[in-house]
């Protein structure tokens, strides 16, 4: 059986010149999940905040791109750190700076572009928008190290990947107030337990070389822990639908999302790892459904 891992080499990558393979590969490119899961909390909040449909489709297309750019951005800066760590994992072993594909001064002049082209979006947004955009590099930056220093490296992912969420409510609505604060909350949970799936892969490989995370933390408990990150995820979309004043068609249209939810948590399998990839990946999914509750609730 070959080892697990979720690098894609064949394809439209395997058509692609042999130079470009590896930034494509440092950057996730052939992956774009982790875009998609990135994106997802900026579309709730412009859903639930832009003033018109226009000024929706704008700020979306916008956060869209930002997702895909930011999110290879934070996959270079996690491989810089984790390269010689990454060599002992079967999963990632792969990875062009654990292989040696690309050097640091390659991964610098790359991460320097993507920087330069996030830049350039975020400048398209407002003020506050712009200060928050800035303020999500310290979380970029230092998520990488959370493995090393706490049980709950995931918890830190949430923080970052759902930065989106205030970020895109500010972009909408030029403000914050108590919605934000409970759809941030929100994200935060449903990525908590989403990234927990994602790290049975390595859970095994994650104890031999000292790495810490939420799956080596709960193990065989984890379905327990998942329903209570997505029924904790549930309420709090709940308790930002009565702040936001939305209809009461968002609870009704919540009913997709949490099935799609429960779905995973009765699937789940902590020791198949091709599963575990599967039902992380299943995500992108209940996300888009919570859009389109979002979305049904200002009708």
């Amino acid at each position: 059986m070959l080892p697990h891992t979720d690098i894609i080499r064949t394809g439209w990558v395997a058509r692609l010149p042999a130079a470009w393979v590896p930034y494509v590969h440092l950057a996730r490119i052939d992956r774009p999940i982790g875009g998609w899961l990135l994106f997802l909390p900026g579309l709730w909040s412009i859903t639930l905040a832009a003033p018109d449909a226009a000024a929706g489709m704008r700020l979306i297309a916008l956060f869209l791109a930002g997702a895909f750019v930011m999110r290879g951005a934070g996959c270079v800066v996690n491989d810089m750190w984790d390269r010689d760590m990454d060599r002992k994992v079967t999963r990632t072993a792969g990875r062009p700076l654990a292989s040696g594909a690309l050097r640091m001064r390659h991964a610098a002049t790359f991460l320097a572009v993507l920087l330069a082209v996030g830049l350039a979006i975020l400048l398209q947004l407002g003020p506050l928008a712009q200060a928050l955009g800035v303020a999500s590099l310290l979380l970029v930056v230092t998520y990488p190290l959370a493995k090393r220093v706490t049980w709950w490296p995931q918890l830190m992912l949430g923080f970052t990947f759902g930065w989106g969420a205030p970020m895109g409510y500010a972009a909408a609505a030029g403000r914050l107030d108590a919605a934000t604060a409970t759809l941030y909350a929100a994200a935060i949970l449903w990525i908590l337990g989403y990234d927990t799936i994602y790290a049975h892969q390595d859970r095994e490989d994650d104890a031999l070389v000292g790495v810490r995370s939420t799956a080596r933390l709960f193990a065989t408990q984890t379905k327990p822990f998942l329903a209570a990150c997505y029924l904790g995820t549930l309420a709090l979309l709940v308790a930002t639908g009565w702040l936001a004043g939305l209809s009461a068609w968002f609870n009704l249209a919540l009913l997709l999302p949490a099935g799609l939810l429960a779905r995973q948590i009765a699937r789940i399998d902590v020791n198949d790892p091709a599963l575990c990839l599967a039902l992380f990946h299943a995500n992108r999914e209940a996300g888009f459904a919570i859009g389109l509750a979002i979305l049904l609730g200002r009708l």
